[in-house]
């Protein structure tokens, strides 16, 4: 049964007894020691070579979102390899089935939200402020979360949103998605009572967004990134395990608050 409407058929690359073709370039003579990774997965994204901007922004926002200490995809890994070894890629699926909207899957969601902001006030023929503060009173009267603000650790600001945000600054690029972050940070004080600044997940897809990154693509960097921040966690699970310790400290720390079994009912009777 033929589900959608794409015709003709056609996908980015091919390979035969001799070649490998991606979007048009052979990979053994034209891309092999020619691209850095990041830069080659930009290419696959988009099919055009990234500009010293992209490839630099894309660079660092994976090493940004990559590593976050013992968080719960990391734990999910970690005791998924411990109880099969030899499935890696098991371990490492399981870690990543954790990007959803709370962990690791914001960046697409604030991106997403910046960009209806701009396209609200690019629409209406209004200041960006005013598009933000529709959305963000929208947002509060709706009772939800707003995405790319807000940690749990860093309540001072996030040290990696800083960080892009001055090399955004010293690359020259100051577009309309990081004026929209911004704007919409300044504003959540004043519709929710108290300052939420910005995280990674919110200025990841803002820097990246305007050097044109697609906004389609976003949530792939926290997948991309954190596939390497697993990978470097189950090497070291191989050889300092920690799965089973983690396990025992949940099992002792968290209490059972049902009914006693039968047989114990019984007795205290």
């Amino acid at each position: 049964m033929k589900i959608g409407k794409q015709e003709p058929f056609s996908t980015i690359a091919t390979s035969d007894a001799d070649s490998i073709t991606i979007r048009g370039k052979d990979l053994c003579s034209e891309l092999i020691g020619k691209l850095n990774f990041a830069d080659f997965y930009f290419f696959l994204l988009t099919g055009e070579m990234p500009t010293p901007q992209q490839s630099f922004f894309v660079n660092a926002t994976l090493v940004t979102i990559a590593e976050h200490g013992l968080t719960p995809t990391v734990q999910a890994a970690r005791m998924t390899y411990d109880a099969d070894p030899a499935a890696l890629q098991g371990a490492v699926a399981a870690g990543i089935l954790g990007a959803g909207s709370v962990v690791m899957g914001t960046s697409e969601l604030c991106g997403r939200f910046l960009h209806e902001i701009i396209t609200l006030a690019e629409t209406d023929s209004r200041p960006l402020k005013d598009a933000a503060l529709e959305k963000v009173t929208q947002l509060r009267e709706a009772r939800k979360t707003v995405p790319g603000y807000g940690h749990p650790l860093h309540t001072q600001g996030d040290p990696r949103t800083h960080r892009l945000l001055a090399l955004a600054r010293e690359q020259g690029v100051t577009g309309r998605y990081i004026e929209a972050l911004c704007t919409f940070e300044q504003l959540l004080p004043q519709v929710y009572g108290r300052p939420l600044l910005a995280n990674a997940s919110g200025s990841i897809p803002a820097v990246l967004l305007d050097v044109g990154f697609p906004v389609g693509a976003l949530k792939g960097i926290p997948i991309l990134a954190r596939t390497a921040g697993l990978l470097g966690h189950l090497h070291e699970e191989a050889t300092r395990p920690i799965g089973f310790y983690m396990y025992n400290v949940a099992d002792e720390s968290i209490t059972y608050d049902g009914p006693p079994p039968r047989s114990l009912r019984k007795d205290l009777a």
